[in-house]
């Protein structure tokens, strides 16, 4: 019976045979490694257009997915097709593949948008609506992205690099797994937005842009911070509130941040000079609170958990 563990098994089996890397396949698909390694783990499907365009990559016959083969093999044993036969015009029309990428999108409404296949880089994207949209597993490159609404939008495993991203909603936003490399994150709204996962890498994460910390505007409240890690950032002009579990601060710079009424657990701070940073009615447990005195933090807003 063909299941999405056979057809990640095959994917593996061609990936090596070829030669490929995880991380070279996710580039030439514009896409995350994150989303080859679901597919290798059987966790999820490429859609039939990213299958064709696999089999291009991985030199094997579209079928080999689905049966007991090998790549360039002459034999085909079990041969399962994986889509339905349909003429070529028919086919050609039923492929949506939109590419938005170096475009300017400026007051659009992308509300409910999906199967972009990877393709929104080098855009400007202002004042835009992507409310309810799924976006997740792109690959974003030297994007300007202001003033976009992505409330309630599905963004997992998707990697946003070397972009600008400036007051935006992300408002009830799930982006489980993304990464942010290189960019600039400020005066953002990450009101109920899910964080586990999330990494920021040598970028910056700030409220309002040079302006100080107010409740008005650069409140994080009511989000998912697990497994969430930040490493060379810069993070400033930000009020922190909730349950913080399992995250990581390395080696970051703080300016005007505070932490309030926060539960912060197993969270790990190094090479971090904590003075500035304000901790205001926190509980933590001994292992940060151990973190936070070597950083040389005020502990008077803190108490520790038993």
């Amino acid at each position: 019976m063909l299941t999405t563990k056979i057809i990640g098994t095959r994917i593996t089996e061609a990936r090596k045979k070829t030669g490929i890397s995880q991380a070279d396949l996710s580039e030439q698909l514009f896409i995350s490694p994150q989303a080859v390694g679901k597919w290798e783990r059987g966790e999820s499907l490429p859609d039939i257009i990213t299958l064709h365009r696999l089999a291009d990559i991985l030199k094997v016959d579209l079928n080999y997915f689905a049966s007991g083969a090998v790549p360039n093999s002459t034999t085909d044993t079990e041969k399962v097709s994986l889509i339905e036969p349909t003429d070529e015009k028919s086919d050609k029309a039923k492929r949506l593949d939109w590419n938005m990428s170096n475009g300017n999108w400026v007051d659009a409404d992308f509300s409910e948008m999906n199967n972009l296949h990877d393709r929104l880089s080098a855009s400007n994207m202002k004042n835009c609506k992507f409310n309810g949209s799924d976006l997740s597993g792109l690959l974003l490159k030297s994007n300007n992205i202001d003033h976009c609404d992505f409330s309630h939008s599905m963004i997992h495993d998707c990697q946003f690099q070397r972009s600008n991203i400036a007051n935006n909603s992300f408002k009830q936003a799930a982006l489980n797994g993304s990464s942010f490399t290189s960019s600039y994150v400020y005066g953002c709204d990450f009101t109920g937005a899910d964080l586990t996962d999330v990494s920021m890498k040598n970028g910056g994460f700030t409220g309002t842009k040079g302006k100080a910390a107010t409740p008005e505007h650069n409140t994080i409240a009511d989000a998912i911070w697990k497994r969430t890690s930040f490493v060379n950032s810069q993070l400033a002009d930000l009020i922190i509130k909730g349950t913080i579990e399992d995250c990581a601060f390395e080696s970051c710079s703080f300016t005007r941040v505070v932490f309030q009424d926060c539960t912060i657990k197993n969270t790990f701070f190094k090479h971090n000079n904590l003075k500035r940073v304000q901790f205001i009615n926190c509980k933590v447990d001994r292992l940060t609170y151990e973190f936070l005195k070597i950083g040389k933090a005020d502990l008077s807003g803190v108490e520790m958990m038993a």
